[in-house]
């Protein structure tokens, strides 16, 4: 098990001021200057094995180890917390035991013990050592606390061997500091949700399976331990296609000391299923009874799209008002437009159909996004609007069409002044709504800047909306949801019966944001000595030489933080600045040329071949002529969930020959 770089860090101080307490450097300093017996006279040790025998046979060793306790991975209560924190996705470990945990709480272990009957990859060649290959990491997430596994080679029987260490207490109401026994574990029926996501060789991620998780079946078992083989279905059309098995093993600590019979639980899980069944067949009910009443107060009411239930990866239907809640980032996402900036950056992606030449309608739960870091429009949305709502605007997802009437989901905010701006989540482009009155032909009307056509409905975590105005169109849309003629609302209890956190055993956890993994600078750094490389090398193929400006090279880099700043808050900032530095770093009678770009991705090899499909690069990277000079820089910008903005600026500078 790798340890994180700052708890590394720190074990290998404790280490050294140990071994400065016992003055161990000096003994070593000691046993190498003299001489030893069986050795050749006058031949000091020279070898690590020598060394550790005769420390070994004084028993310094002993002395060394007899006080130092070392647990891999192990952390204080309140690094753990610290950690949870500033960085919601947890460690993982590899043995309950060898963490210090708080005795006054409980904790779930859940040790993954391995999987089988992926048949998928039964026909996978043998793995070979520096071959690069398909990779499955196991995500979950429970109370608020994420964890990720380590990527290991995708295979037939997959050796996902790994340990999660869940406070069961994390989230709970009442009294935390008390320990939770069985009746009171019994009622909590938040599932664990596991994601399994396959990642390519190219690095495109795949939703694999997305699974919930019962835990509660370990209070039946000697001392809280029970082992189960968790049975993985695909998702979409596969949903009821087993993918593979998981072998797990749950166990509590501290160990219960009375155990509950399988009736109990089975009895209590009966009770759930049967109440969750009840509140969503009375929605279901109220639901066509107010869809009724929508068609009967226009014919072409029909033909609007309203969307009140959505599948989600699972096929299971669900209200649309469940995919949004209120989500705070905490410190990793400051503002509204940052949140924007941060979900734009999600990498978006259809739900193919088998067989291809067409797309079917997926969205997917909030963990399952995240987890694979791509979606469509729908989850795109969902985010933004939760997002949104957790900075306290007032924000609902819409749906309707965009160009040549293509079904499309956005978001948009109402002001207290009675504004209404949109957000489209796919690019952080924000438009100011400006309503039309058809019936004034005097007056110059304002000219829409968004894409957006028709709306057929609006809603959030507990307002449903549906679009009764005589047309559809969203220039003329009046966005009044008090005006009873122009919306008409779902009953808001009707809603928070199936959509309230906690209402349903069937809504799967919310999960939190996940600090970011990377190092901006070292990621910006290896990505430009590599595209260095390749660019040096693709004009030693066409037999040019290369010589670069590092002073250009360096100017480049406030240009690439104002394009970031100006996507972030629309606002253009410092092209002044990178202006007057360039006309000072190119001396007359000397042309400059620059071309930036952005990717989601920081991989050289990739950004370099799509940068040349543009001409304007081609001809920086391939520029001829008199003290040709190039400069290349890149500047990787880190957001939650391991999602970056890579910008890049290609320039080149050269003596103009007339």
């Amino acid at each position: 098990m790798s340890l994180p770089t700052d708890n590394a860090s720190d074990l290998r101080r404790k280490i050294r001021d140990h071994l400065v307490k016992l003055n161990i450097h000096d003994k070593l300093r000691d046993i190498l200057a003299e001489p030893r017996e069986g050795f050749d006279p006058g031949r000091r040790l020279g070898s690590e094995e020598e060394l550790m025998l005769v420390l070994q046979q004084r028993g310094i060793v002993d002395d060394v180890m007899k006080d130092l306790t070392l647990h891999l991975g192990s952390v204080t209560e309140t690094e753990i917390s610290e950690k949870r924190s500033s960085k919601p996705e947890n460690f993982s470990v590899t043995h309950a035991e060898k963490i210090n945990i708080d005795p006054k709480r409980r904790y779930l272990y859940v040790q993954v013990l391995g999987g089988k009957a992926f048949l998928e990859h039964l026909q996978e060649p043998e793995k070979s050592p520096g071959v690069i290959w398909s990779t499955l990491t196991l995500c979950v997430n429970f109370r608020n606390q994420r964890f990720r596994s380590k990527p290991v080679p995708c295979a037939c029987e997959p050796n996902l061997q790994e340990g999660f260490l869940l406070e069961v207490h994390q989230g709970a109401t009442g009294n935390g500091n008390k320990m939770a026994e069985c009746s009171t574990m019994l009622s909590m029926c938040d599932p664990i949700h596991m994601v399994l996501i396959k990642t390519e060789t190219s690095g495109e991620t795949v939703l694999v399976s997305s699974h919930f998780l019962d835990w509660r079946t370990v209070l039946c078992g000697p001392h809280g331990r029970t082992s189960i083989a968790i049975e993985l279905l695909g998702v979409g059309n596969e949903c009821k296609v087993p993918v593979g098995v998981l072998n797990v093993k749950l166990e509590l600590y501290p160990p219960l000391v009375d155990h509950l019979s399988i009736d109990v639980i089975d009895t209590q899980q009966s009770l759930e299923r049967q109440k969750t069944a009840e509140k969503e067949r009375l929605f279901l009910v109220y639901a066509k009874q107010w869809w009724r009443e929508f068609l009967e107060i226009g014919p072409s009411h029909q033909n609007k799209l309203v969307k009140i239930f959505a599948q989600d990866e699972n096929g299971i239907n669900r209200p649309v008002a469940s995919y949004v809640c209120v989500l705070r980032g905490g410190r990793l996402l400051e503002s509204p437009r940052q949140a924007a900036r941060f979900v734009s950056l999600l990498a978006q992606e259809r739900a193919p159909m088998v067989g291809g030449g067409s797309y079917r309608e997926q969205w997917c739960t909030m963990m399952a996004f995240l987890c694979r870091n791509k979606g469509d429009c729908e989850d795109h949305a969902t985010l933004l609007c939760s997002l949104l709502l957790g900075f306290g605007l007032d924000a609902y997802v819409c749906v309707g069409t965009k160009a040549k009437h293509t079904p499309h989901v956005w978001v948009m905010t109402c002001g207290t002044d009675g504004s209404v701006t949109f957000w489209e989540s796919l690019t952080a482009n924000r438009y100011l709504h400006r309503p039309i009155d058809p019936d004034d032909h005097l007056t110059p009307q304002p000219k829409p800047s968004y894409p957006y056509q028709t709306i057929g409905c609006v809603f959030n975590h507990k307002t449903f909306l549906a679009n009764c105005q005589p047309t559809d169109s969203v220039q003329l849309c009046v966005f009044d949801f008090q005006d009873n003629s122009c919306w008409k609302a779902m009953s808001e209890e009707a809603l928070n019966s199936v959509c309230a956190s906690g209402s349903t055993t069937s809504l799967p956890p919310v999960p939190a944001l996940c600090a970011s993994s990377l190092d901006p600078a070292q990621a910006s750094n290896q990505m430009e000595l590599e595209l260095r490389h390749v660019l040096a090398e693709h004009r030693k193929d066409l037999g040019l030489a290369t010589v670069w400006d590092d002073n250009l090279s360096y100017l480049l880099s406030s240009a690439l933080v104002a394009y970031e700043l100006e996507r972030c808050t629309g606002v253009s900032c410092g092209n002044e600045e990178f202006q007057d530095a360039v006309r000072r770093a190119v001396p007359d009678g000397h042309t400059f040329k620059g071309f930036p770009i952005q990717f989601l991705h920081h991989n050289a090899h990739r950004a370099f071949a799509t940068s040349l499909r543009s001409h304007f690069c081609e001809e920086i990277v391939c520029c001829r002529g008199d003290q040709v000079r190039l400069a290349v820089r890149v500047r990787v910008f880190a957001y939650p969930e391991s999602t970056c903005a890579t910008w890049v600026m290609y320039a080149c500078k050269y003596q103009s020959v007339l």
